[in-house]
C-alpha cells in the first residue's frame, strides 16, 4: 500500500506509512534517529552483519499506537507490538529495508532480516533488526554503509557519528562518517536527478545521494 493511498483511506496501515510518498513532495514527513553497528566476523577481516535500531518521532509514533491499539487501553501489549514490526518487515521488503551497502561503488546484496521487533520508550516507537549480507563482506577497498528511503517520506537521521559504529576494526581500515550537503548532491546529480523522475516519476533510488554514510577505507592486510 502506498502512502498515498493509506492517508486516503480510514486505516493508516503502517505499510502505507513508511512506503510511497507524493511525488511533488520530496521532503520528509516521518522522521527517526537511528543507531547502525556494524558487526565483524571473529577475525576482523569481514562484516558479519548490521544492526539496526530506529527511534521514531512522536507524531509518527501516536499515529502507531492508535492504529495498533486494538484494546484501546493506550499502550501496546506484546501482540499489538509483533503486528507492528511484522507490518514494517513486510513494507520495507520491496525497499531492502532502506538499507544501502557498497563496495567500491559497487551495490552489496543483503540478506532480509529474519523479523523486525518494535517496542515504545517514553512514547516512541522504536525498531531494531539485523540483516546479513548475502556473503561477508571483505574489509578491503572502500566499503559504504548507510540508511535512506527511497521515496523521500523517511528521514533517517544519524544525529552523531558515534551512532554508526564499528567494533574492533583493525588498524589497516579508517573510518569516516559522510554527510552530504544538499544542495553540493543536487549540483553534482542534477543530470541523473531530472532523467531519474522523468523515467519514474513516482520513485526512484536517487535519495540515497542525500544519505548519511559510514565509510571504510581498508588496505590489504
Amino acid at each position: 500500500m502506498s502512502l498515498r493511498k493509506s492517508i486516503c483511506t480510514s486505516s493508516l496501515a503502517l505499510a502505507g506509512l513508511l512506503a510511497t510518498a507524493l511525488p511533488a513532495e520530496v521532503h520528509p514527513h516521518v522522521f527517526a534517529e537511528a543507531r547502525l553497528d556494524v558487526v565483524l566476523n571473529p577475525d576482523h577481516q569481514s562484516v558479519k552483519a548490521l544492526r539496526h535500531l530506529w527511534r521514531f518521532d512522536d507524531l509518527f509514533s501516536s499515529t502507531v499506537m492508535m492504529e495498533f491499539d486494538k484494546n484501546s487501553d493506550l499502550k501496546l501489549d506484546d501482540a499489538e507490538l509483533k503486528e507492528v514490526g511484522d507490518t514494517i518487515f513486510a513494507s520495507l521488503a520491496e525497499y531492502d529495508y532502506f538499507q544501502l551497502v557498497t563496495v567500491d561503488g559497487k551495490d552489496v546484496k543483503m540478506k532480509a532480516p529474519t523479523s523486525i521487533m518494535a517496542n515504545f520508550d517514553n512514547n516512541q516507537l522504536i525498531v531494531l533488526f539485523e540483516s546479513e549480507p548475502e556473503t561477508p563482506i571483505k574489509l578491503a577497498g572502500k566499503v559504504d554503509f548507510g540508511v535512506y528511503d527511497p521515496s523521500f517520506y523517511t528521514s533517517i537521521d544519524f544525529t552523531e557519528d558515534a551512532n554508526m559504529a564499528v567494533d574492533g576494526l583493525p588498524a589497516t581500515c579508517t573510518r569516516t562518517v559522510i554527510r552530504p550537503d544538499p544542495d553540493q548532491a543536487i549540483s553534482q546529480n542534477q543530470k541523473t536527478l531530472t532523467e531519474a523522475f522523468f523515467n519514474d516519476p513516482t520513485g526512484t533510488d536517487m535519495s540515497k545521494i542525500f544519505a548519511t554514510k559510514l565509510e571504510l577505507n581498508c588496505q590489504a592486510s
